[in-house]
């Protein structure tokens, strides 16, 4: 039995054994259906910004922490290589359960901001920083308003706050609006819970003077509202808090991803195709500057005419230029593991790509 027989057998005994395999979850593929009043956790990932590049962590501003500790999940590599952090947050939300205001951190009092941490406030809401969130593996969007009615518009998550004749306004506030689905069991009996199909969420800016209780605190109208001012360099007592909408929807769970698949950035990131243009330019002429001196010399030795013992005299890469077309043993084989290698790859990119984009 030759090599490519035993190759062959391998092949059919693996596939064998991977089909005798019980399946796995991978979290965001499968549904989840939660019951009334099963607490969904939401966990934020980042702070970025179209005008810089450089993200932040969740925590890296002083909001509130949840009572039992920060816990940080576990990430793939598509998270590693975009930058997420994806943390707890104190944000507790049950299913089919509206909330009109929950403050958080009631128990100790309003945050309070050090000079140095209004500034960081200031700073980022400058920047035009804005929040991701995560609920049920689902990001936070941000509907905006559209001339067009017939369209809505969404954007990948919510602004951290917003200026207003060089003043800052810190959004402290959020509405979460949580679209759900409940599916129709096919025997129909029973009760087989509601999927989450959209997170969206409101952001505002309100100055609280005081809180009175944790889960009574009301919600000013948008119009006559004080908003929360960030003053740079100055003490700041913040109250955050947020409120629940469930709304039903005909949305089902496969197509709930199709609004981030819509949407358009409309602001260009120069500095991104600038930064990468430089970054080939200098790379290619580098390259071209080793290749041009190393090569100089031996395009010239071969340019003139040299006798036997010089040319037996060869050192280096010149060494094995007759090899380089020479077929390599078991062809068959090298090739099979180049293509599968590059496919591999190819997919990576795609997949990487397109949950960036997502």
């Amino acid at each position: 039995m030759d090599w490519l027989e035993r190759a062959s057998l391998l092949s059919i005994l693996w596939t064998y054994v991977i089909c005798q395999c019980a399946g796995f979850y991978l979290p965001g593929v499968a549904p989840v259906e939660y019951k009334p009043g099963e607490e969904v956790e939401v966990k934020a990932v980042k702070m970025t910004s179209v005008k810089t590049q450089l993200p932040y962590d969740y925590y890296s501003l002083p909001f509130c922490k949840p009572e039992k500790g920060i816990h940080y999940k576990p990430e793939n590599l598509g998270e590693v290589l975009r930058g997420d952090r994806i943390v707890s947050t104190p944000y507790k939300v049950q299913v089919l359960k509206d909330e009109k205001c929950h403050a958080l951190c009631f128990a100790a009092g309003a945050v309070k901001f050090n000079n140095k941490q209004s500034s960081s406030f200031y700073n980022r809401i400058s920047k035009d920083y804005a929040i991701h969130m995560l609920l049920d593996n689902l990001p936070a969007a941000t509907r905006i308003p559209s001339l067009d009615e017939s369209e809505v518009q969404f954007d990948d998550g919510f602004r951290l706050g917003f200026l207003i004749n060089g003043k800052a306004y810190l959004n402290n506030h959020l509405d979460f609006v949580i679209r759900y689905h409940k599916e129709v069991p096919s025997s129909g009996e029973g009760d087989e819970g509601v999927r989450i199909v959209g997170f969206e969420v409101n952001a505002r800016s309100i100055q609280y003077e005081s809180l009175t209780s944790e889960t009574e605190c009301t919600v000013p109208a948008l119009k006559g509202s004080k908003p929360m001012e960030i003053v740079k360099e100055k003490e700041t007592e913040v109250w955050f808090t947020f409120s629940v909408t469930w709304v039903p929807s005909d949305v089902r769970w496969a197509s709930r991803w199709d609004i981030f698949l819509n949407m358009s950035d409309v602001q260009i990131h120069w500095f991104s195709i600038i930064n990468s243009l430089v970054i080939v330019l200098f790379l290619s002429g580098i390259l071209a500057m080793i290749m041009i001196r190393t090569l100089r010399k031996d395009i010239a030795k071969y340019n003139k005419e040299e006798d036997v013992d010089d040319a037996v005299e060869e050192t280096g890469w010149k060494l094995i230029h007759g090899d380089v077309f020479r077929p390599p043993q078991h062809s068959l084989l090298f090739t099979v593991l180049v293509g599968s290698g590059i496919q591999i790859f190819s997919m990576m990119l795609v997949v990487l790509g397109k949950k960036h984009w997502m």
